[in-house]
Order: C-alpha cells, then sequence, then structure tokens
C-alpha cells in the first residue's frame, strides 16, 4: 500500500479546525485507501448491511467508543439518514474526529437535510497529483501520467487495460447517477459525458452540446451540473471585469483525468501535440487542491487570446499559464491580460522545474515553477 502523507497531513490539518472531514472525489480515486492508512481508526463500510445495523441507534454505537475515537464512514451516502448522524457525532460527541468519503460533494444527494455548516471541512480528492507520481509513487514517466490517468489502480497498471475504463463508466452512472441525481435516460448522459471528455479543455456552448447529443438544453446544463457534482467535470466559468472584448458566459470545461480523455478520443500513446493539453489537467487538479476549488477562472477575449488559468486572491488575481516546455511560452496573451488587470502574481507552470525561477518577459516578471510549487 502506497502512503500519500500529503493528503494525510491535510486530513489531520482540516481537524484541527472541525470534527467532520468530508472526502469527496469520483470513484475509484483512491478514498477508502487513504481511509485506510489512518493510524487506529474504526472503519465503518455503509455499503456493509452488518456496519449499516451498527449505526441504527448512532447515540448508543457513538457512546461505545473512546471520546477521543477516528471514525471512518465510507461512503457515508449509502445510509438512510447520514446527516443526521454525522450532526449527532459533531454535537454530542465532541471529542470524536470523523472522516466520512463519498463519490460526491455533500450536496449531492436529497438525503443531507442538514449542510453541517460549521460541522464540517471538505476534502476535495484529485487523481494523483503530479507531485505525487514524483514523491509517493515512483513514477517519474509524464507520458504514463497523462497516458494511464491518476486513478491509482490504473496508473499503477503496468499496461493500460481499457476495460477498466469502460466498466468505470457503467459503474459511475449506475451507482452515482442513477442513484444520486435520479438520472434515467442513460444513453443521452452518457454520450454528453463522452463528449465532454472529447472535448475535454475547451469552452462548452449549450446549445451545440444539446445538437450533437439530441437532448434538451435544459437536460445539457443538468447533466453537467450532475457532472460537476460528482467530481467527473470542472466547469471554469470565464474571469472578466468588464472588458467589452471578453468572454463574458462560456465556461471551460475539463475532465476529471487525463486517461479518461485520452481513452475517449482513442490515443494509443500520447504525441507532442497532445502532451501539452493534458498537462493543462495536471495543472487544474493542482490548483483546485490548493485552493479547494473555489475563485478559479478561465481568461479569453474575442480575439482569441487567452490564459489558461486565473485564480482570485480578493483584490488580486494570478495568472497561471501551462507549457511542457518554458522556452515555447508566447507571453503575448498574458500581457493583455496584465495590461486590464495589473495586480496579481504570473505563475508558468512546467514538469520537470524542480526549483523555481523569476524570468523577465518586457515588463512581465513571471514566477516559472514546477507543479508542486502552488500547492505552498
Amino acid at each position: 500500500m502506497i502512503d500519500r502523507p500529503y493528503w494525510l497531513k491535510r486530513i489531520q490539518d482540516a481537524w484541527k479546525k472541525r470534527p467532520i472531514v468530508w472526502l469527496g472525489g469520483v470513484r475509484r480515486v483512491g478514498k477508502t485507501t487513504l481511509a485506510r492508512l489512518l493510524p487506529d481508526t474504526i472503519y465503518i463500510n455503509c455499503d456493509l448491511p452488518s456496519d449499516v445495523r451498527r449505526l441504527e441507534d448512532p447515540e448508543l454505537f457513538f457512546r461505545a467508543q473512546p471520546k477521543t475515537a477516528i471514525i471512518v464512514l465510507d461512503e457515508v451516502h449509502r445510509l438512510a439518514d447520514p446527516s443526521r448522524i454525522l450532526k449527532i457525532a459533531a454535537d454530542a460527541f465532541p471529542g470524536l474526529r470523523i472522516l466520512a468519503t463519498g463519490s460526491s460533494t455533500l450536496a449531492a444527494t436529497r438525503k443531507f437535510r442538514d449542510t453541517l455548516t460549521g460541522r464540517k471541512h471538505v476534502l476535495q480528492l484529485t487523481p494523483v497529483l503530479w507531485s505525487e507520481c514524483e514523491d509517493d509513487f515512483g513514477i517519474a514517466d509524464l507520458d504514463r501520467r497523462l497516458h494511464h490517468g491518476g486513478l491509482p489502480e490504473f496508473l499503477l497498471s503496468p499496461k493500460k487495460d481499457e476495460t477498466l475504463f469502460s466498466e468505470w463508466m457503467d459503474s459511475f452512472y449506475a451507482r452515482d447517477i442513477q442513484e444520486l441525481f435520479a438520472v434515467r435516460e442513460r444513453t443521452g448522459f452518457l454520450d454528453l459525458f463522452r463528449l465532454m471528455l472529447r472535448t475535454s479543455g475547451g469552452l462548452a456552448d449549450y446549445t451545440v452540446l444539446s445538437r450533437e447529443c439530441d437532448i434538451s438544453r435544459q437536460t445539457v446544463k443538468a447533466y453537467l451540473e450532475a457532472m460537476s457534482i460528482a467530481c467527473a467535470l470542472s466547469i471554469l466559468p470565464p474571469y472578466h471585469g468588464g472588458g467589452r472584448r471578453e468572454i463574458l458566459k462560456r465556461p471551460k470545461v475539463y475532465g476529471f483525468d487525463t486517461g479518461f480523455v485520452a481513452y475517449v478520443r482513442g490515443w494509443k500513446d500520447i504525441r507532442d501535440d497532445d502532451r501539452g493539453l493534458l498537462w493543462e489537467h495536471l495543472v487544474l487538479d493542482t490548483l483546485r487542491t490548493a485552493t479547494g476549488g473555489e475563485g478559479l477562472f478561465h481568461w479569453r477575449d474575442k480575439s482569441g487570446r487567452e490564459v489558461d488559468f486565473i485564480v482570485r486572491r480578493g483584490k488580486e488575481v494570478d495568472a497561471v499559464e501551462c507549457k511542457v516546455n518554458p522556452d515555447r511560452f508566447d507571453p503575448a496573451s498574458l500581457a493583455v491580460f496584465r495590461a486590464s488587470y495589473p495586480g496579481g502574481r504570473n505563475y508558468l507552470v512546467c514538469p520537470g522545474i524542480r526549483k523555481a525561477y523569476d524570468r523577465r518577459f518586457g515588463g512581465l516578471v513571471v514566477h516559472v515553477a514546477g507543479a508542486r510549487d502552488l500547492l505552498t
């Protein structure tokens, strides 16, 4: 079992703020394995009827545990009334620390009648970060991470096994989407999901998507929201501050994992032209981890100039550009963006950068860094 010290520390730090840590993330991203890495826990698998029966009287169950116990409620959304059980634990047994896992966010199901405000801290476990590949998984081959993807089982497989990907798609619909969102139109949903993976990293036009998948525009929006809540898509709104030539409405949509993007596109290996787009996905995972997913945008104007990612920090905004080869970076779009929004730092994020450094492009100072530098 591979240790994951970065995420274990994130969980421990979160418990210093709140008694409940909600660990979300897509199916098979490694939530259960991560939970089992925590020492001295009381583990409850909410998929097992025998474990569910132990929680029929939650007050009695929690009273029987040591006052400072760590309790893992794995797949907690399977319980009939999960928010009630978590609220009892937080309010009546303040010494307990709870790790609750689920394949989506806390708001994914109507079972959560209480959002547990003030009692929980939310962590979204992403596919394996590039920094983890190098530090913990012993994988220094960027193309392998891009092609296999970041679900641990898929990443560690000696060869890319496409049956794993097709089985995951079926399970994702049946176990997450159909159960949690009551989506009954399997074909339309999966057609849209595959289309979003094929066009990952591009701008979403709901009207075009509606026409290509033969479903209504409103259904497209509902399905995309379900995919986002279930952590299968990242939807980045455009950043704009009143410029007349800025893109105002069309979001940029990324699939959750590079392996699935390559799988749906039919890529048998990673070509030079593919590498840059997939690297953007890894940088986005790192930004989502560092920010909790808050304050992330893309920027583009009507002339096609764009900045990959914008991170809002109070009154300032950081600009993040992604390049596999730093020598191929063209600062022209960044210069246009900074002419309108001068406050904030500029980042050029590249694989293989061991020691970050600053580089000047005309009047711009750009911090050239590896993905791990975004986590600090």
